[in-house]
């Protein structure tokens, strides 16, 4: 009887990876807004990461981490790092390219919880007296993340902290807009 278990274990173990290991190994989260302001008042929010701290969802997770700038206060080169609770974990993100009013591309490094490396991207499209901004990331999934997204949306995860941090930079940019 003990050996019909063990084989059965294993029978479940052995498909579980065969599931995993066939599982996408990218991974692409993208939200968008419509906002009432020029690109130019959008693409300030995103492109000068000290603007972070006012609408970023994640600053409110952790009211008491460290943050820290280096290099230029905005565009390529400008630097955050963070340091806080379980919910927002460790790393730094830098601005790796800028384009004024189109896109501002950053690369993540993650070192808590999870090591990992990935690409955000906002981009910045007028539509008549809106922009419309998208915010992307992407990256590559290891097999533990893939075995955790057959648990967990991650897209949903992910995509709802986008969505807050979007509607907190529209009302943001819209405010500064009507003053």
């Amino acid at each position: 009887m003990l050996i019909k278990i063990l084989i059965a274990l294993a029978v479940v173990l052995v498909v579980f990876i065969i599931i995993v290991a066939l599982r996408p190994s990218e991974f692409r989260v993208t939200r968008s807004a419509a906002i009432a302001a020029p690109p130019d008042a959008v693409f300030a929010q995103v492109n000068d990461l000290h603007n972070w701290e006012a609408w970023s969802p994640w600053v409110k997770l952790d009211p008491a981490a460290k943050t820290k700038y280096e290099g230029p206060p905005a565009g390529v080169g400008a630097r955050f790092g963070w340091s806080g609770n379980n919910k927002i974990g460790e790393g730094q993100m830098t601005i790796t390219e800028s384009k004024p009013c189109d896109l501002v591309k950053f690369r993540l490094d993650f070192v808590k919880p999870f090591k990992g490396t990935n690409t955000a991207e906002f981009t910045f499209q007028p539509e008549g007296s809106q922009t419309v901004v998208t915010w992307s990331m992407l990256g590559q999934y290891s097999f533990i993340p893939k075995a955790v997204g057959l648990f967990i949306n991650c897209d949903k995860m992910m995509g709802d902290q986008f969505e807050k941090g979007l509607a907190q930079m529209k009302s943001l940019a819209e405010m500064a807009v009507s003053k």
